[in-house]
This record gives structure tokens, C-alpha cells and sequence, in this order.
């Protein structure tokens, strides 16, 4: 069989002029704030105490350049948002990449059976009279709403 080339995504939307992922593309600023903190000199001496070197934040102008060109050429430069793009999900995926590691605990398909059974009477009796319950039977009308009593103290 023939391999499928990587690229041919890039190629479809440019022929096609749209961008499937746009929403995942941050408003421009974002990309040159996350640089700006990233080069500032709390941040290298953060990554140096904590990594033992500077980190790389050539990304984030990337991204930063990417992203002006896209949004000034109103969508039409589809292989910069296409870049941008995918660095976003390379940059989810790398803060995903523990989640998907953790064979710890088994993941559900759907809730439990009993999630929204009654809370035990020891629960219900401490939460007797608290102003989370008040406030709750307020919105659920099951109370008339109080007015809350207020004080001014003035100073003489």
C-alpha cells in the first residue's frame, strides 16, 4: 500500500481557503504575552532554579508571527494558521501526555448508577440551616426569599 503523505491536510484546506480548527487559535496578544513572560528575567531565573536552564520560548513568537499573519490576511493565509494550529495541539497533547499515561485508576464510560441518591441524614442534619441550604431552597422556590439584615456602624 501506498503511505498517505503527512501534509496533504495543509494542502486540502489551502486549495480549499478555510481552516477546519480555527477556534482553537488564542487571540494574537495571548501568544506575545506567554513570550514576553517566558524571556522576562523572573521567568529564566524560575526555569534555571527549577530546570537547571533557560527554556525554549522561540514557540511562542512563532506562534505569535503565525497568528498576526493569519488574522491580517482575514483567514486567507491558511498555512499559518495551519502552523499555529498545530502547535496548539502539540502543546495539548504535551500537557495531556500524564492523563493519558495514568493506568491508575480506570476510567468510566458513564457516571455512577447511585450519583444522585439522597444525601445520608448525618450530611443533611449538619447542613441544616447553613446559608448554601437557604439559599438553595430560595432558587428552588421552595422558601420565599429573606432579606438579609444589615447594620451600618458609624463612627462619631
Amino acid at each position: 500500500m501506498a503511505k498517505k503523505p503527512e501534509n496533504t491536510d495543509i494542502k486540502s484546506n489551502s486549495t480549499k481557503n478555510t481552516l477546519n480548527d480555527a477556534w482553537a487559535i488564542r487571540p494574537c496578544h495571548l501568544y506575545k504575552d506567554e513570550y514576553d513572560d517566558c524571556a522576562s528575567f523572573k521567568a529564566r531565573f524560575h526555569q534555571y532554579f527549577i530546570f537547571g536552564q533557560d527554556t525554549d520560548c522561540s514557540q511562542w513568537l512563532t506562534d505569535y508571527r503565525n497568528c498576526e499573519r493569519y488574522q491580517q490576511s482575514n483567514g486567507n493565509d491558511v498555512a499559518a494558521g495551519a502552523a499555529v494550529v498545530k502547535s496548539e495541539e502539540e502543546r495539548r497533547l504535551t500537557r495531556l501526555r500524564a492523563h493519558f499515561a495514568n493506568d491508575t485508576w480506570q476510567k468510566r464510560k458513564q457516571p455512577p448508577a447511585d450519583w444522585a441518591s439522597p444525601l445520608p441524614d448525618w450530611m443533611e442534619k449538619r447542613n441544616e440551616n447553613t446559608y448554601l441550604e437557604i439559599k438553595q431552597k430560595e432558587l428552588s422556590g421552595l422558601a420565599a426569599p429573606q432579606e438579609e439584615e444589615r447594620s451600618l456602624c458609624v463612627i462619631m
